[in-house]
């Protein structure tokens, strides 16, 4: 039986992090209208000029909480938060394009809440998903690419016994494990560090399981993580 563990030396550099998981079992994620949710995404985008209204872009609180949560641990040069990377395109006037249904559905509620999501496939898991540091021994192939770049020794990955699922804690993600059309049982997670936005988290959790449910099938079931409740079956 497989377990996503928040890992103690994870819990060391992030006390205060809290991850909201759903556990998505028999969804069907086959793209049947190319561009069903695009609509739902220029929403999204709108709803999500709340997040950088200060001009100058790397004072806006949501990036500049993930930038020094980034300064915590070893990066690789360049790497930015997830929900950074989306708020910038948007905000330079850039759409986020269709993908499949389950990551169009998290990249909008990504936007609206202005936090992290993620989502990987179960099914391609060897092992438990254990949230943590690198070793920097752990394969990592990302989409696109055909050679294996290993995080380094400290940065905060995902990671199974097969190597590392996502690099920088979310910045970049395995292409062994990430969603497709064909994935039917999903890992997806929203992430904080600093405390302070649970009831958002919340929020955000709840939308997106009842967006996925209705729109995917199968059944869903949330968690919330913490260092008090470190980890969960999957």
């Amino acid at each position: 039986m497989k377990k996503f563990v928040m890992e103690k030396d994870f819990l060391e550099i992030f006390p205060d992090a809290k991850i909201g998981v759903l556990v998505c079992c028999g969804i069907d994620n086959h793209v049947k209208d190319e561009e069903k949710y695009a609509p739902y995404l220029r929403e999204a985008e709108k709803q999500a000029a709340v997040h950088f209204a200060n001009p100058e872009f790397t004072e806006n609180p949501i990036v500049r909480t993930w930038r020094d949560a980034f300064y915590k641990f070893k990066t690789k040069k360049g790497a930015r938060c997830s929900i950074e990377a989306l708020l910038k395109r948007v905000s330079k006037g850039g759409e986020i394009g269709c993908i499949n249904p389950l990551v169009d559905i998290y990249n909008g509620i990504s936007l609206k809440y202005g936090v992290p999501v993620g989502g990987e496939d179960i099914d391609k898991f060897e092992g438990d998903n254990r949230l943590t540091v690198a070793d920097g021994t752990e394969e990592f192939i990302t989409y696109g690419s055909d050679k294996s770049e290993p995080p380094y020794p400290g940065e905060v990955v995902y990671k199974d016994n097969a190597g590392a699922i996502c690099r920088c804690f979310n910045w970049r993600e395995s292409v062994r494990t990430m969603l497709t059309e064909d994935t039917v049982n999903a890992f997806m997670c929203i992430e904080t560090v600093a405390g302070e936005r649970d009831d958002v988290l919340e929020q955000a959790l709840e939308e997106l399981k009842g967006l996925i449910e209705t729109e995917l099938g199968g059944t869903v079931t949330k968690h919330i993580l913490s260092k008090d409740n470190p980890e969960v079956v999957i």
